[in-house]
């Protein structure tokens, strides 16, 4: 079926042509039969050029019809000469954004339900054991005991706690919605920050601290950065054993401080060193009570701050970590 707007065309140009060589037929008969056939063509050429127009705004508007359904797999570019095919590239780009975007989507729901299934997890096993201390806690009336049971149940709760904190503060992050201050601040008086939580659990387990950090100045926040050392802190002491070493120094070059964090502790197998940073990632040698949250954290935040960290470690020997503070970012 012709388009409306094309059949109107072909009329008017019919009548024209008919009335132009009618004229010119009552002064010469073969100047009315040269306009009848120039009319003719030329109102053939125009209908053609514009039906095939029409034609690829057809195909345009199925195509995009097609992406309202969900396929993103047409391709539609052009390399010609003309409005249409500067629309049709246009187009092409702003679908290629689009699915892009919806790839990202459905990557990012597939990563929340992983993730929720891993807090679940986390989750699942300090409330399945204060359920079970509970319980026994009903049935046994010894001081002791109950003492006992509620020193587990403490500790359990502490666990959650944690993990339900960071899981926020990460949750913050993501969304962009941690405020991030942007001060001057001394990183000898941020590394004492991040140390003092761990003080007691150091002595507990008898492990030396060697503290020789020189101060130098960064511009950015002291309490999401002594947040972020602390985590790294924390993960050497867990995997420090009994009369271990926990050393932290410093060092300069002309384009960055950096903060190394080093133990002697068990070490980090290979094929884990890539992924230490992930969030919810067990390695070989990971703690027990380890979620796997609290390096993920800290990576986080040190982006955020436009600093680097990377690990180096070896089995049976110990790792170390390194936080580069970049006096310039290039």
């Amino acid at each position: 079926m012709i388009n409306k707007d094309l059949k109107i065309t072909l009329i008017l140009g019919a009548v024209f042509t008919i009335i132009l060589s009618a004229v010119c037929l009552l002064i010469e008969p073969v100047c009315a039969l040269i306009t009848l056939l120039l009319g003719g063509v030329l109102t053939g050429v125009f209908v053609w050029q514009t039906k095939k127009r029409y034609n690829k705004l057809s195909d345009l508007n199925n195509y995009l019809s097609a992406v309202c359904s969900g396929n993103y797999d047409l391709k539609i570019s052009e390399n010609t000469e003309g409005e249409l095919s500067i629309l049709s590239n246009n187009l092409y780009k702003v679908i290629t954004i689009l699915k892009s975007q919806n790839e990202m989507l459905i990557a990012d729901k597939t990563y929340l339900a992983d993730s929720l299934a891993d807090i679940s997890h986390q989750l699942k096993t300090p409330l399945t054991s204060m359920m079970v201390m509970t319980d026994l806690l009903k049935e046994n009336n010894q001081p002791e005991k109950r003492d006992e049971f509620l020193s587990i149940i403490e500790g359990q709760l502490d666990k959650m706690k944690w993990l339900i904190t960071n899981l926020l503060k990460l949750s913050k992050l993501d969304a962009g919605t941690a405020d991030f201050k942007r001060e001057p601040f001394s990183i000898k008086v941020v590394i004492e920050q991040s140390i003092k939580p761990f003080l007691v659990t150091l002595d507990l387990k008898q492990i030396e601290l060697i503290n020789s950090v020189e101060d130098f100045t960064f511009t950015g926040d002291d309490g999401w950065t002594a947040e972020a050392l602390g985590n790294i802190i924390k993960n050497c002491i867990e995997h420090t054993d009994k009369n271990g070493r926990l050393e932290i120094l410093s060092s300069r070059t002309s384009l960055y401080n950096s903060i190394i964090i080093r133990d002697n502790g068990c070490g980090i197998a290979n094929e884990d060193l890539p992924h230490i940073f992930e969030r919810f990632y067990h390695g070989k040698n990971s703690h027990s009570d380890s979620v796997g949250i609290g390096l993920a954290l800290a990576k986080t935040v040190l982006e955020k701050e436009r600093a680097t960290v990377a690990v180096k470690s070896e089995v049976g020997v110990g790792s170390e970590f390194e936080i580069r503070f970049y006096n310039a970012i290039v």
